[in-house]
């Protein structure tokens, strides 16, 4: 009898111990798939927050026209801006307006005018950005927003070859320039209105150069080369008359727009874009 009641005893700790070892089991299998559904709910939280504030950026991204990002231009000013064979507008800010554009889900549209009609489309609410060697200055910054900077633009002084024009003695000569740019702006500052002449658009500049009705052209120095390689008997002074910063013109009240090209310029720099077309038009001397 004490021999069978110790068996029993024994098989019922075995069941014991089984019974526990299953509760346990249980107990972990049933943590377990508490935290898998725990993750599975903050990843899913974490997807919905980060669609949220993708959303959210979105909707601050406002354009005159839906889907549409319209650049104003002064499609005059080589490589930065000009006329094409085929009659479209390229260049280097053309290629960044385009590339800045597809980074925010936009279709460019480039609308061309004269320089000071482009800065006015944008301040009047008939463009969202412009682009046109455009430098920031004091009194632009009253009436737009600009981006960060996208290029180092200098003012170069074209002359005849053998005019004796220097960059000493600007302040004595009758100076061209293209209007509302900022070559305008600093000549007629530094040697007064009586000794510059403001023109729809550079190539006008240098034609009046050509036909001696001004001494000598101050423009960008992209541009200037370019004029000075197609017209014989015209060259460059040497050194920068002024350094400037080039960057995107928008207007005030858009600052969701700001932010969005910031952003998107500040990727097309990091990842090279931004050099790359401006190596394609401006080659090392």
């Amino acid at each position: 009898m004490k021999k069978f009641f110790a068996i029993a005893l024994s098989c019922l700790l075995v069941v014991g111990m089984f019974a526990g070892c299953g509760n346990s089991a249980a107990e972990e299998t049933t943590v377990a798939a508490v935290e898998t559904t725990a993750a599975a709910e903050t990843t899913a939280a974490a997807a919905e927050t980060t669609a949220a504030t993708e959303a959210a950026e979105a909707a601050e991204v406002s354009t005159i026209e839906d889907g549409v990002l319209i650049m104003a231009t002064n499609a005059a000013f080589p490589p930065y801006e000009m006329i094409a064979d085929d009659g479209s507008i390229e260049g280097i800010d053309a290629e960044v307006a385009g590339a800045i554009a597809e980074k925010l889900g936009l279709e460019l549209q480039i609308d061309d005018m004269d320089f000071d009609a482009a800065l006015l489309a944008v301040q009047q609410g008939k463009a969202d950005i412009v682009m046109a060697g455009v430098s920031v200055t004091e009194d632009r910054l009253m009436v737009m927003n600009f981006s960060d900077s996208y290029a180092t633009g200098i003012q170069s002084v074209i002359v005849k070859e053998g005019s004796g024009v220097t960059m000493d003695n600007l302040g004595e000569m009758m100076i061209g320039t293209q209007r509302g740019t900022t070559g305008y702006i600093y000549a007629s500052g530094d040697y007064g209105e009586d000794h510059v002449t403001a023109y729809d658009n550079g190539a006008s500049a240098v034609q009046a150069l050509m036909n001696g009705q001004v001494d000598c052209v101050i423009i960008d120095n992209a541009p200037a080369q370019e004029f000075v390689a197609a017209n014989p008997g015209l060259t460059l002074l040497d050194g920068a008359w002024v350094e400037e910063e080039y960057a995107i013109g928008l207007n005030k009240d858009n600052a969701g727009l700001l932010e969005a090209v910031n952003q998107a310029l500040s990727e097309l720099i990091a990842d090279g874009t931004v050099q790359s077309i401006v190596d394609k038009y401006i080659t090392a001397e």
